[in-house]
């Protein structure tokens, strides 16, 4: 390749600008020189290849630029990296219904296979995409982290998640600055998935520093064009900053909030919001997180806002998640209409994984509007379904309603069994259960002092249902100490 030693040069330090401007000189003096038409249509796929890695922001670059060589050489077309890069951009424009990588192209040189697994991937065919055989050796670096990011991608729509953190792990270790701190967030991603958030903050905080200090006093910005024709390239650069760092501050504001740092979460939050705005890009992601993380600093009045406006963002697919946040809420504010008129939007989203949760949260709705029958044959359903916590709180209330102790201690001792010791369902049933059998007089006041001494552990003195607790408890306690029940030792 006549461009090689120059672009050995560039290319590992990810200095692109540099790398276009040796490949179009080279297609001039190549020109100039009437070289071979094979060589110099080369030379166009060399620059659609790099054209392609920005993505959808430059696909009409790199579609014009293969057109280009397949006009100077209609043989080029023939080839394996012709055929790759053509099956890459159509997997770009048509998703799952581009046509399927030639064979070519699968077993051709590195450069040809790594964009044969781009395609793949991008067309949602991870497993073969993952059958591609392409090494980091074969690669040059600037293409090497990339290998493993697709790879990760691959992985995880596979449902192997401990995969991909791995290869999302290499690929931050073999890319560099704003690229690695990518690669780490998407590492952060996938521990936030798994609910271990202390793993996702530990990697985001490795991901900060490869990001250089904003301009200070930075009010907004325009970031024109970041494909490789970019006018402004120092400004795309900055766009490209500004953007990373407001997903850090969304994943590491997520992070927070699954620890119950919510101060801190709001902080994150927060600026994330202010860094989207400086592009004129707001999210539905940060509008979600936002509301989420308000709800719980029990501000659901505010986070409606938040929530409705992750609602206007959101695509087809994310909607339901919107209104099954804003249906909570509204159950929060004691506003049960309109919480039933979102959860059952919510629930009539085909795909949604959520819908036992939103069954249950439409009984409690029901339940709040004094339809008891609703709400119990609802929360039956949400049951069956597998949300046990939320179905059977409701259950429990409904039987306390009518009155029949035994059926509401059963659903209450259930989220005792089921809930996370010191949540609120669980202490909430707690609470329920001592209760109960206090009401039915102590059959067994050694199960009663253990379920009031359980809830006690977790509720505040200046509840009301602490000194409700405390009189269980001591009843329970005489009662075993007269000998009737078992006592503890």
């Amino acid at each position: 390749m006549l461009a090689a030693p120059q672009l050995a040069a560039q290319l590992p330090q990810e200095d692109f600008e540099a790398a276009f401007s040796v490949l179009e000189a080279a297609i001039r003096e190549a020109a100039l020189q009437k070289a071979p038409v094979l060589d110099r249509a080369q030379l166009h796929l060399y620059l659609a290849s790099l054209h392609s890695l920005y993505g959808d922001a430059a696909s009409d670059e790199a579609q014009a630029t293969l057109g280009r060589a397949a006009l100077l050489a209609p043989a080029i077309r023939q080839t394996p990296l012709y055929l790759a890069l053509s099956a890459e951009l159509d997997a770009r424009l048509r998703g799952p219904e581009a046509t399927y990588p030639d064979v070519q192209a699968i077993h051709g040189d590195p450069l040809s296979r790594f964009h044969a697994l781009s395609a793949l991937a991008l067309a949602d065919r991870s497993q073969e995409a993952l059958g591609v055989h392409v090494t980091v050796q074969e690669l040059p670096p600037h293409l090497g982290w990339r290998l493993r990011s697709w790879q990760a991608d691959c992985e995880e729509m596979q449902g192997n998640t401990e995969a991909a953190l791995h290869l999302y792990a290499e690929a931050a270790r073999l890319s560099r600055g704003s690229y690695r701190a990518g690669m780490l967030q998407e590492q952060a991603a996938l521990y936030l998935q798994l609910g271990q958030p202390t793993e996702a903050a530990a990697v985001l905080e490795r991901a900060r520093v490869e990001y250089p200090p904003l301009p200070e006093n930075l009010t907004s910005i325009d970031p024109g064009s970041t494909d490789p024709g970019s006018t402004d390239p120092d400004n795309a650069d900055l766009a490209g900053q500004v953007l990373g760092l407001a997903s850090w501050y969304y994943l590491m504001s997520q992070a927070a909030l699954n620890q119950d740092q919510h101060d801190a979460a709001l902080e994150n939050i927060q600026e994330a919001d202010r860094l989207e705005r400086l592009m004129g890009d707001p999210s539905y992601g940060v509008a979600l997180v936002y509301g989420q993380v308000l709800v719980a600093q029990g501000r659901q009045q505010e986070a409606l806002r938040h929530f409705d406006a992750a609602l206007m963002m959101a695509q087809p697919e994310d909607r339901p998640y919107a209104l099954h946040e804003l249906g909570v809420a509204f159950l929060d504010l004691d506003r049960p209409l309109e919480a039933r008129e979102r959860l059952e939007s919510a629930a009539g989203t085909p795909d949604y994984p959520f819908v036992p949760e939103v069954l249950a949260d439409i009984a409690e709705a029901e339940y709040r509007l004094g339809r008891l029958p609703e709400a119990q044959g609802t929360a039956e359903l949400a049951l069956a379904q597998g949300a046990v916590v939320p179905a059977s709180l409701v259950l429990g209330s409904v039987e306390m309603d009518y009155y029949h102790l035994d059926e509401a201690l059963e659903h209450y001792l259930r989220v005792v069994r089921e809930a996370a010791p010191g949540t609120r369902d669980w202490v909430t049933a707690e609470q329920m259960a001592a209760d109960i059998m206090a009401q039915q007089g102590f059959p067994d006041p050694t199960s009663a002092y253990l379920h009031a001494q359980q809830a006690l552990e977790y509720t505040d003195p200046s509840d009301d249902w602490y000194g409700t607790l405390q009189d269980h408890l001591l009843r329970a306690e005489t009662l075993m100490g007269s000998g009737k029940g078992r006592t503890l030792n």
